[in-house]
């Protein structure tokens, strides 16, 4: 018995040893951050009219029986797109796998979706147990490699999560196998990724990460140009902020949106460096309200910024876009984006049910369009949304916002946990709404 106390005291000891060493080698490291990089534009692709506004809306995803969430989406090569998200029976379930469909700029259309990757073939190519998936992010890098990274779990809930990174040099076509990043010493758990990477102009990449153990902060991840970990920076501290979206502002200086998730007030928080990433400001509080949500922005193209959030002060049933200047001192609003008919969270299930099914044939192709898709979208959005009353509940969340190199915005987000919705907008129509 005593023998045993020893070992475990032993064990423990070399645990601690051990951590302390990582902890101490990741301190010890010095990294030389590129700046900021902007992607030149493909060849052949069009480019956004500056005096002709315009806004088109699709749907990314293309079936209704599986829980959908937290997309992401990138430009290709070939003037194309490609959108990723989750998808099962819920979030978190064992079945849920990282789902994905393409856009085809000449025919102006999404082709089905597919599976990119499976928690099985995961769990297989990192030969460790894998509970879950979740978040994914894909972003094309200057030098036209496309690179996805995905949280897994193994153990535990998020907090016991990790990063996963596979690219693709072809536009998707093949993909390399699956890596786990090792972003802490700490047992290499609770890191999550869910807004787009920022490129260096030596091709190394900021990927903005956030956690969820032992309080709630973010860092920004330097990784060199083929995903080796460089370095990490931290950005915020404390337990009451996630999902930073970076900004570059030049250069040198960019800005960190963050999740309020604990702060009473429920303002988007903000960050700011001046040094490419390796030091980040004390937050601040900025406009307008965010009730605990995700945030998506980006750069205009002149410095001025654009947010897509739920601009509210609880739920999530209306989705805005706005206009900020670089010190997010002005707020404007541009346009809301969705929202529930009523102004409220939860309506009838009649009202609910003719306000959806308008607004999926307004935006829906043709195919998808017929009495039996609306009747299954009816029946999906009545399990997952409905509840005692009958009332049913809206929610238009988790947007990521991109500028794509031709000029264009792209918002993708959750439409009712059901659908990725898909807009499309121009700097035109942005100034035209602010």
């Amino acid at each position: 018995m005593f023998r045993s106390i020893r070992q475990c005291a032993r064990i423990a000891q070399l645990c601690v040893v051990c951590t302390l060493f990582g902890i101490c080698l990741w301190q010890a490291r010095e990294a030389r951050v590129a700046p900021f990089s902007v992607a030149a534009v493909p060849s052949g692709a069009p480019t956004a009219a500056a005096d002709a506004p315009r806004i088109e809306s699709y749907f990314a995803s293309s079936t209704f029986h599986r829980h959908v969430h937290s997309a992401s989406i990138s430009p290709l090569s070939d003037g194309g797109l490609i959108a990723a998200w989750f998808a099962g029976s819920r979030e978190g379930a064992h079945d849920v796998n990282i789902h994905a469909a393409r856009f085809d700029a000449e025919n102006r259309s999404w082709g089905d979706e597919f599976r990119l990757i499976s928690r099985e073939a995961t769990e297989r190519m990192l030969q460790r147990n894998i509970r879950k998936l979740g978040n994914p992010v894909i972003a094309l890098a200057p030098d036209d490699r496309l690179w996805l990274f995905y949280v897994s779990v193994s153990l535990g809930g998020w907090a016991g999560s990790a990063i996963n990174t596979m690219y693709s040099d072809d536009d998707g076509a093949t993909w390399s196998q699956p890596r786990r990043l090792i972003t802490s010493p700490f047992f290499n758990i609770s890191t999550l990724v869910r807004n787009p990477p920022v490129f260096h102009s030596d091709g190394s990449i900021g990927l903005p990460i956030y956690h969820e153990f032992l309080g709630k902060f973010a860092e920004y991840l330097y990784l060199g140009p083929d995903g080796e970990i460089v370095d990490k920076f931290r950005i915020s501290s404390g337990d009451h902020s996630l999902q930073p979206a970076i900004v570059p502002l030049s250069d040198d200086s960019a800005v960190a949106l963050l999740r309020n998730a604990g702060m009473a007030h429920g303002k988007v928080l903000a960050s700011f460096t001046r040094d490419r990433g390796q030091s980040w400001s004390e937050h601040v509080a900025v406009d307008p309200w965010n009730p605990n949500s995700a945030v998506a922005a980006v750069n205009e193209g002149d410095g001025d910024i654009l947010v897509a959030l739920n601009d509210l002060q609880d739920g999530r049933f209306r989705l805005s876009l706005y206009h900020a200047d670089q010190d997010l001192q002005h707020w404007r609003p541009v346009a809301v984006m969705d929202e529930s008919p009523t102004g409220e969270e939860r309506v009838a299930e009649d009202v609910y049910m003719q306000t959806l099914s308008a607004r999926y044939q307004d935006v829906a192709p043709e195919p998808r369009e017929t009495p039996s898709h609306l009747e299954q979208l009816r029946s999906e959005l009545r399990r997952r949304a409905c509840h005692q009353g009958p009332q049913c509940e809206f929610k238009y969340e988790y947007p990521t916002l991109i500028r794509a190199p031709n000029g264009f915005f792209h918002l993708v987000y959750s439409w009712n946990n059901t659908l990725i919705k898909h807009v499309v907008f121009n700097r035109a129509w942005v100034e035209q709404g602010a």
